[in-house]
């Protein structure tokens, strides 16, 4: 814990809240820019005498509730609040991390300029977030579904259809990525109560998922080599980059192939087709017309 540091950053921040902004009269006797000491604490449900021991960098380490009361009573926004929660050396809270159900907009201006090139925004629970239209010619529409549903990590462990998009002989390759890829982001999360259930329902329900858990790997999953099942193309040997945005919870994913490869050549021809159905429908048999 660095008592110093959280010293100068509690003192920055009362001094910059102006009494108006929550609630308290302005009299013509204040000698403070911003809030007093006093006011923090009783805004935040405090003894005054806690408060400025923590502001003068000395007393015990503040709980999290405790700092969760500061960050509310010193109008703290999100980054402010995960900076607090360091200096105190505290886990940040689940919701000052969950990942966000929009598309950051760094990562879409990306997407953007990636026209030649399969690539999507997902989660770090590999929610698809948005695409553009190469990725869903090589890798289908977003799945569908609020919560676990959407997610593919948990979709490849309970539903048998979505692994028809790799070849048989890699899923065991990416059942072992898959798990070691979720106990990172878990670890990063803390105690994330999506996490937990997500943890939670896959080891009840996919016994393959129980046993990777139980080896304790970890692995965030960066750049990898993958084999895509396309009906029209056949499999493509494909390099998956990956880019993640600053505060790690989503993730810009683009699919390449070494040039002059067949790989390449795949990817060439799929910019072309999209996403028509060129599967032969099966013929039907039955008697020579006369």
């Amino acid at each position: 814990m660095n008592h110093s540091e959280l010293a100068a950053f509690l003192k920055s921040r009362r001094d910059r809240v102006r009494p108006a902004d929550v609630g308290l009269p302005t009299g013509p006797r204040r000698r403070v820019p911003g809030l007093r000491r006093e006011e923090v604490a009783q805004l935040a449900g405090l003894s005054a005498d806690y408060y400025t021991e923590l502001e003068r960098g000395r007393g015990a380490q503040p709980s999290a509730q405790v700092l969760a009361a500061l960050a509310r009573a010193l109008r703290l926004d999100g980054d402010e609040r995960d900076h607090l929660f360091l200096l105190a050396d505290r886990p940040l809270p689940p919701a000052a991390h969950a990942p966000s159900t929009h598309a950051q907009p760094a990562l879409l201006g990306l997407l953007d300029r990636l026209d030649t090139t399969p690539a999507r925004i997902i989660t770090d629970l590999h929610q698809t977030l948005a695409q553009n239209a190469l990725a869903e010619a090589l890798l289908g529409p977003p799945l569908v579904g609020r919560g676990p549903a959407a997610s593919l990590v948990f979709r490849w462990f309970t539903d048998p259809a979505v692994r028809a998009l790799h070849p048989v002989e890699d899923h065991p390759h990416h059942s072992r990525v898959f798990a070691a890829d979720l106990r990172a982001v878990a670890a990063r999360r803390g105690d994330d109560p999506e996490v937990g259930r997500l943890v939670a329902t896959l080891r009840r329900r996919s016994p393959e998922f129980a046993a990777l858990w139980e080896t304790g790997d970890v692995a965030l999953r960066r750049t990898d080599h993958k084999r895509v099942v396309h009906p029209a193309l056949g499999v493509m040997e494909l390099d998956c980059h990956r880019v993640s945005s600053e505060d790690g919870r989503q993730r810009l994913l683009w699919f390449t192939a070494p040039p002059g490869t067949r790989g390449a050549a795949q990817l060439e021809l799929l910019s072309v087709i999209g996403t028509q159905d060129l599967t032969v429908a099966p013929t039907r048999l039955g008697p020579t017309p006369a």
